[in-house]
């Protein structure tokens, strides 16, 4: 018996196309080599070296013992798959092939890439546990799955219940950051138990994860509107006096809960229902305001490279939760699978808005203590079917077809405070200011100063499938199409209750002050994929795919007309929503298998065509809130190329590359500020503030590289010892399109890990170390330099005369070295 090496397995997820193992059972150790786990990413269980896609594959092993627990991980394992870390609060801008045009701050999730649960669409950074495997498919899916892809689609499977095996597993890691006052650690439970034997099973997962955090908040204000945040550091009884400061302040707790019964009535039908939770705290953003600070900030030097300078502690708590039946029947002359899913979203967060209120010229600065934050509140929920055919004859003739509806209700509603502010403006403007005093209100004693509601339906219906035929051993061709239709209705409101509105009591809207429109709109999209294969162990493929990607709301209030007279923060007509945008995706790619199965080859091509292509970045003429439009074109060109090679029975390399040169191919005037149509400018500040054709794509690498080395060895009568080392590498991103808008460079870095497992057929002891040497990295840019007051044109800031107050620009840092220990333990009953 030759035992899996957990070394190897991790080796696979470096790959472009792999997703290999070590067989585990050979006659003769002559004979070893590499096996190839089957997947489902095609709608056909086959390898990945037998499937003509571009498709990585990550197993359990591989996640548990590269310590992978969520989706940014996954991507530092996955050429052409790029998710800026930022941390528990941030989102998951998940980007593919440079496919990106949104900045790398917060919320910027591109949505180029489909994300789905076992068969149900979940938009959701679920902790890998109890997964079988992860799957990534590179390129447009439109034909193949229900929800619509425009750059790809990435697949948790999660493990079956078994229906013979009753079983407990047992896992726990304890770590330690390098920055870090306090010990994380996680812990899960698995069980699985047979109810009627063969008939009917239950598994059960439980998983808590508790990482301390690494950032202090060492600014925070006391008391917001008392406490002044911007006292003189100098003097340290006035520090005292109205600073809080926050030790590890960006921890995350994350519990995650899975049930799923399984029933198999006869030996044609397996249907399973399944309930997923899961529950998430994050205490802060993993930000460092380190050297991001105006010249004239008296903090500039005095921030560390761990420290955020907000006024306010950012928490965010996610509530996450699914509900599906699958269904699979074996119907004969096809396979008939049914998926049913209702999923909910809910969100809770706070964020520190005093900057965005300082940044206009209204006269918030006029407060001596003015300091504000939001809070926000998202819901929504998703009721999804798909049903789908795939035949299963010996012809030459195949074929795949579906449906998918899907119906989605949002809504998000943005509460902003600046405390004691009110009361303020009552003492200093209303009894005589003349330019004031017109328009401001009596305002509110909870103090809230702007509300803003979005509430959105979205309904989308697809037929989609793909047919397929075999013209000899070596060459196939599978032609697919997608029809697809949809309706949008958007809803949104704000006021500002000091400056104009007053709304009710409950902090809501009346219906009759939200204003409703709607679109709607229907397509077609086409694939044609031809493979060839050359020997039994090399096979090319030629795919020429389109993808999709509804538009939406940008969630802000429409502008009155007329304009009152004052502050106001709300969109024009342009700005209120974007269009769907698509793209055509042409690649060429060879799989190859090489003496005797001890060395693999991959390499594929690709030339990405997006039309109309969705930007964010821009900001409203009045208010400068950000906001989605879009944007013209751009293409993404480049070559993906992996190798591994099984030099001993115990000794394994592997390398993977990736370059992806993404660029826009059109011109967009003002699309940063449109307020400087309003008043002279320069030719070259009109350039700073436009987006042009040949400007790079924002917030993804052009070169990607990783490496690694196992070492896999019996030792203590036949336990196994595995160590290895690995290496993941990236070149710079763009924090925004072309360097456009004070946007900036973030330097490239590498990531080394290193680990040793030591195994029985029962458990396995792990010490690990993440991030070996302790690399300071920058992984994403929030805000810019133009906020801070030394962008190349500060003659472009909003308000002048505050830049030495703003603190809105930031970076997200890479989590230090962290050391840590995992166990596990399986016990068969």
């Amino acid at each position: 018996m030759f035992k899996k090496s957990a070394v190897v397995l991790a080796l696979s997820s470096t790959f472009v196309m792999p997703c290999y193992v070590i067989a585990e059972e050979t006659v003769n150790a002559e004979m070893r080599g590499i096996e190839r786990i089957q997947v489902t990413a095609s709608r056909r269980a086959s390898s990945v070296q037998e499937a003509p896609l571009n498709i990585t594959a990550l197993d359990s092993d591989v996640m548990k013992d590269q310590n992978i627990g969520k989706l940014t991980e996954i991507a530092r394992w996955v050429p052409g798959l790029s998710i800026p870390d930022q941390g528990g609060r941030g989102g998951n801008n998940i980007i593919v092939r440079g496919l990106s045009t949104n900045s790398t701050g917060p919320d910027s999730d591109g949505g180029t890439v489909a994300t789905y649960f076992g068969e149900m669409p979940l938009a959701v950074d679920v902790r890998l546990i109890d997964v079988e495997r992860v799957e990534v498919l590179i390129g447009p899916q439109g034909t193949l799955y229900g929800a619509g892809t425009l750059g790809g689609a990435l697949r948790y499977i999660p493990k079956k219940a078994e229906l013979d095996v009753t079983s407990v597993e047992l896992s726990g890691d304890l770590f330690n950051g390098a920055e870090s006052d306090n010990l994380g650690g996680e812990t899960s439970f698995i069980i699985n138990t047979p109810l009627i034997e063969d008939v009917l099973a239950v598994r059960a997962s439980f998983n808590y994860y508790n990482d301390p955090g690494f950032i202090d908040y060492a600014y925070t204000v006391k008391e917001g509107g008392v406490s002044n945040p911007d006292p003189d550091w100098n003097n340290q009884q006035e520090v005292s006096d109205n600073i809080r400061p926050v030790k590890d302040a960006n921890g995350e707790e994350v519990l995650t809960s899975r049930i799923a019964l399984r029933w198999t009535p006869t030996d044609w039908l397996d249907g399973t229902l399944t309930y997923l939770y899961q529950k998430s705290e994050v205490e802060g953003r993993t930000v460092s305001n380190y050297k991001t600070l105006g010249a004239g900030n008296p903090l500039r030097d005095v921030v560390g490279k761990y420290e955020s300078a907000e006024r306010y502690l950012t928490p965010d708590e996610n509530k996450d939760s699914l509900i599906s039946l699958e269904l699979t029947a074996d119907l004969g002359f096809a396979e008939l699978v049914s998926a049913t899913g209702y999923s909910e979203h809910k969100n809770k967060g706070q964020r520190d808005q005093t900057d965005l209120l300082l940044s206009n010229p209204w006269f918030y600065e006029d407060f001596p203590t003015f300091s504000a934050f939001t809070r926000e509140t998202e819901y929504f929920d998703s009721f999804t079917q798909e049903v789908r055919l795939v035949s299963q004859s010996d012809s030459a003739l195949s074929w795949i077809v579906g449906g998918y509806y899907n119906k989605k209700n949002e809504y998000a509603l943005s509460e902003e405070y600046a405390p004691h502010f009110g009361a303020f403006l009552r003492s200093a403007y209303l009894p005589d200011n003349e330019d004031y005093g017109d328009f401001i209100r009596s305002g509110r004693i909870d103090d809230l100063e702007y509300l803003e509601l979005a509430d959105d339906k979205t309904v989308e219906k697809a037929l989609f499938g793909e047919l397929s035929y075999q013209f000899s051993e070596q060459f196939n061709v599978t032609v697919g199409a997608r029809l697809y239709e949809y309706e949008i209705e958007i809803g949104s409101a704000i006021a500002s209750p000091y400056l104009g509105d007053v709304v009710s009591d409950s902090v809501t809207f009346p219906s009759d002050q939200i204003d409703r429109f709607s679109s709607d709109g229907d397509g077609s999209l086409f694939k044609i994929n031809a493979s060839y294969q050359i020997t039994k162990d090399i096979m090319s493929y030629l795919t020429v795919s389109e993808g999709f990607r509804l538009g939406g709301s940008n969630g802000i209030g429409a502008c009155p007309t007329p304009l009152p007279t004052g502050q106001n923060t709300c969109a024009l007509p342009s700005e209120l929503a974007f269009e769907p945008d698509s793209t055509i995706n042409y690649e060429l790619g060879l799989k190859s298998t090489w003496f005797a199965n001890k060395l693999h080859f991959n390499v594929a091509i690709f030339n990405v065509d997006w039309e109309d292509a969705q930007v964010s970045g821009a900001a409203t003429v009045n208010g400068g809130v950000g906001y989605t439009s879009n944007a013209g074109s751009a293409n993404s060109k480049g070559v993906e190329i992996s190798s591994r090679a099984m030099i001993t029975d115990n000794f394994t390399a592997f390398m993977s590359y990736a370059y992806a040169k993404a660029e826009l191919t059109s011109d967009v005037d003002y699309f940063f500020d449109a307020k400087l149509r309003e008043k002279p400018h320069t030719e070259e500040v009109l350039d700073e503030y436009s987006i042009r054709d040949g400007d790079r794509l924002p917030g993804a690498p052009e070169h990607q590289f990783s490496f690694g080395v196992n070492y896999s060895q019996e030792v203590f009568d036949n336990k196994i010892l595995d160590v290895v080392y690995g290496i993941t590498a990236q070149s710079d991103i763009y924090s925004s399109p072309g360097l456009r808008a004070e946007g900036e460079k973030l330097p490239g870095y590498a990531l080394s890990n290193l680990s040793a497992t030591l195994s029985d057929d029962a458990w396995s002891v792990t010490l690990y170390i993440d991030n070996l040497f302790d690399k300071y990295a920058y992984s994403a840019s929030r805000g810019s330099s133009r906020a801070a007051g030394f962008a190349e044109f500060p003659s472009e800031i909003r308000n002048p005369g505050t830049i030495n107050q703003y603190r809105a620009y930031s970076h997200y840092v890479v989590a230090p070295r962290t050391i840590g220990i995992k166990v596990n333990y399986l016990f068969d009953l």
